[in-house]
């Protein structure tokens, strides 16, 4: 049986003045029916540029692809633009992470959603509005039926969010891709935002590529996880597995990063060493190897393959066997 979404050894090549860069280097996971898959890592890992190939919204000739974005079967790196537009905000829809910018402000919101729904379904105007207004209300805007005929300058950041989730699930889509959704928005707003989201996921059967950099939002609604580190998957797990033992260092010093709630407040929090090399000078061995404490020669030679430990826990570290034993004889020393 297909997968409902599959990347495999997936690459994006730009091209810029400095020569060729390569974002994404060699990528495979998979979403399945009603999943919610959450994608992690720093900045510059190729998270967003991910999410953007699946679209091929940087569709031009300085971006170049290789590999395969399957989804329902089907290689769509391969189709025409023509089906490609048919699939986007119809089969495929995304959530980006700036509403302040992705609403046009000199069109209403209601025509903004209906021109959604208009574009890919054969429907009156009137039907499309009616649409509109119903999907409005399911994300939670209140009066919708004034909002279909405000600007967007007229509603709040949270407000313009759920405008953009309902315009991305107007035309009830298979894989929903939110993209650091809740980024731009204060605590309580990002819980509402989560909240619309699981509620859609399981009403609708939708897969869900949840973008993000907040460990604490992967752990409440996703149930896998794909850790990205300078254009690699370097580690993939369940939620589960991945917050009870993660095996690649850079996963563990996300883990640690994460502020405890209770504790010495006087202690500094514990931070990665170092930053993210550039893609202009990507290292030969492992990419991790300048900011890992446990990097020796081999890591910075060789790179390491992307493993299966087990039940499906995949990792790219040479050493992430050893590491854990070590971690484990500390904690166990520690707490004796």
């Amino acid at each position: 049986m297909d997968h409902l979404l599959e990347l495999s050894d997936l690459k994006i090549h730009f091209h810029t003045e400095k020569g060729r860069v390569t974002a994404v280097d060699g990528i495979s996971f998979n979403i399945e029916q009603g999943e919610i898959l959450g994608v992690v890592g720093e900045s510059g890992c190729g998270k967003s540029v991910t999410a953007q190939s699946i679209l091929q919204l940087g569709e031009n000739e300085n971006v170049q692809y290789e590999g395969e974005i399957n989804f329902k079967g089907k290689n769509i790196l391969s189709i025409p633009q023509s089906k490609m537009q048919k699939i986007r905000g119809n089969d495929i829809s995304m959530v980006f992470q700036d509403p302040m910018s992705s609403l046009n402000p000199v069109y209403t919101i209601g025509d903004q959603i209906v021109e959604s729904v208009l574009l890919h379904q054969n429907v009156s105007r009137r039907e499309a509005y009616n649409k509109a207004f119903e999907m409005l209300k399911s994300v939670g805007i209140p009066d919708p039926k004034k909002r279909l005929y405000e600007y967007p300058h007229q509603l709040s950041g949270g407000m313009k969010q759920r405008v953009l989730i309902a315009i991305a699930l107007v035309c009830k889509p298979d894989l929903l891709i939110a993209d650091e959704p809740t980024t731009a928005l204060d605590v309580t707003i990002q819980a509402q935002i989560l909240e619309i989201i699981i509620q859609m996921n399981r009403e609708l059967d939708m897969g869900i590529m949840f973008i993000t950099h907040d460990l604490g939002v992967v752990s409440e609604i996703c149930t896998r996880v794909v850790v990205m580190y300078l254009g690699q998957v370097v580690e993939e797990a369940s939620v589960n597995e991945l917050f009870s033992q993660p095996l690649h260092p850079y996963t563990r010093g996300l883990m640690k990063s994460i502020p405890p709630i209770e504790g010495d407040r006087s202690q500094k929090l514990y931070t990665i060493k170092g930053t993210v090399p550039s893609l202009n000078d990507i290292p030969k061995g492992c990419r991790f190897a300048s900011r890992c404490p446990y990097a020796d020669k081999l890591c910075i030679e060789k790179m390491p393959e992307l493993r299966k430990d087990q039940d499906n826990h995949r990792v790219r570290c040479w050493h992430y066997e050893e590491i854990q034993k070590k971690e484990r004889e500390y904690e166990h020393t520690t707490f004796e």
